[in-house]
């Protein structure tokens, strides 16, 4: 029962050579993974993308969402987002800055009279500090429920007492 080869590992799959990456299996929606000796089925995340677009990342069988969409996740989701969002300059702050160059320059060489760049300039600091505000709320928020779920821990660990 040998193959031409000489061995007898005629009973096994081909491993396929397109190379490491898998591919989608027409048949069913199953993603196809190379293994050595054969293939091993592993079906698609059931979430759909804010595209409209099925997720195409594959779980283990029993598993219904890969980690971005599991519900189970959410928190966590949303915690690496928020200091994501925090490294990064606020696109509205940064456009802010840019106008209020512009119409200092404007100022400066004449093209904007100065009463209408004092007055632009007045509104935009109103609203520099209505931006600062509202990170102050988000970051009030945040405290807040830290703390709230620090609590929670140790009130499951059986510790009543309040925090001070």
């Amino acid at each position: 029962m040998g193959s031409e080869g000489g061995g007898s590992d005629a009973w096994q799959l081909e491993t396929p050579t397109a190379g490491p990456r898998a591919e989608e299996n027409d048949e069913g929606g199953l993603e196809t993974l190379p293994r050595p000796g054969g293939w091993l089925l592993m079906p698609p995340c059931s979430a759909t993308k804010r595209d409209g677009e099925p997720c195409r990342i594959s779980v283990e069988p029993g598993v219904e969402f890969c980690w971005a969409h599991d519900p189970a996740n959410r928190e966590q989701r949303q915690r690496i987002t928020s200091r994501a969002g925090k490294s990064k300059p606020n696109k509205e702050l940064l456009a802010i800055k840019k106008r209020l160059s512009t119409l200092a320059d404007g100022v400066l060489d004449g093209s904007t009279d100065k009463s209408v760049g004092a007055v632009a300039s007045q509104i935009l600091n109103v609203y520099l500090r209505a931006l600062e505000q509202e990170r102050k709320w988000k970051e009030l928020d945040e405290i807040e429920r830290r703390i709230s779920t620090l609590e929670e821990q140790a009130r499951s660990r059986g510790d009543d007492r309040r925090w001070r």
